[in-house]
């Protein structure tokens, strides 16, 4: 069974794919949607979880997901037709990393996903080039709550993602050019309905379905991840949601008027 499979049973009681809860997810949205026509791009979308709840929510608002994995997409797009916000929600198979938007968003969400564009920097490069002018970033990404085990930073760093400290990693957001206008930070509740929630998916699947040729698989992958999380990172890797908007340029100190133009320097011959 390929990655992309098992996250999707992984994840299939808990579509968040986050660890964050419903409230707080619903919290999030209410503060990033600021018009009722709001246009909203989900970058690294998993099956649309995030989608759905923005389009119940305001019935004016239209949502497009992208993701590299269609996994969990027929599923959402029967939700959205029973809850009457099908069209007004495309879901697309695609690299992230790739994609044009063929109109800006006035909400863009990038939540889990940096590690699809490699990191955190280039995430919010990719947020700024769909996001309309004075639009809203919902970001949410990993840091160390406290020191980890080196054999722990290895095994959750193995790809280009790097992680700091909480306020490192706000500091390099704020650096780049956002201001928070709200945040969450995951709680251990969270972490662990999240967690549960994921071996649980797993291990109820492959128990229910005994003949099937992955079952063992995904046995084993279930335990490998309780035991990383619970003998690991539980407790000391944090999730951060920020909502952020772009930091308007500094205005020019009060009577500075325009800039005089630069002296003409000596005349050079090229003769």
């Amino acid at each position: 069974m390929e990655r992309i499979q098992l996250s999707a049973l992984a994840h299939a009681d808990h579509p968040i794919a986050a660890p964050v809860g419903e409230g707080t997810a619903q919290r999030l949205l209410h503060h990033a949607i600021r018009r009722p026509d709001a246009h909203v791009l989900d970058l690294g979308c998993g099956e649309g979880a995030w989608l759905l709840r923005a389009l119940e929510a305001n019935p004016g608002v239209t949502a497009v997901g992208v993701d590299v994995s269609d996994e969990g997409f027929d599923r959402t797009r029967e939700l959205a037709a029973r809850a009457g916000v099908a069209d007004r929600l495309e879901l697309r198979r695609q690299d992230v990393a790739a994609y044009e938007s063929p109109r800006p968003a006035d909400v863009v969400l990038s939540i889990g996903a940096a590690y699809a564009f490699g990191g955190l920097a280039p995430t919010l490069a990719a947020a700024r080039r769909h996001l309309a002018e004075d639009g809203v970033l919902v970001l949410g990404d990993c840091f160390w709550e406290r020191e980890p085990d080196p054999a722990v930073r290895a095994e959750m760093e193995s790809g280009p993602q790097r992680y700091a400290d909480l306020p490192t990693t706000v500091s390099h957001v704020v650096d780049d050019g956002w201001t928070p206008v709200h945040g969450h930070v995951s709680t251990l509740a969270e972490w662990d309905e999240y967690e549960w929630s994921w071996v649980g998916s797993l291990n109820r699947w492959a128990l229910d379905h005994p003949g099937h040729p992955d079952r063992d698989q995904a046995l084993r992958r279930a335990a490998a991840h309780r035991e990383t999380w619970l003998g690991g990172y539980r407790g000391v890797l944090g999730f951060v949601l920020l909502v952020l908007r772009p930091t308007p340029a500094a205005p020019a100190p009060a009577g500075s008027g325009p800039a005089a133009p630069p002296p003409a320097g000596p005349t050079v011959s090229r003769a």
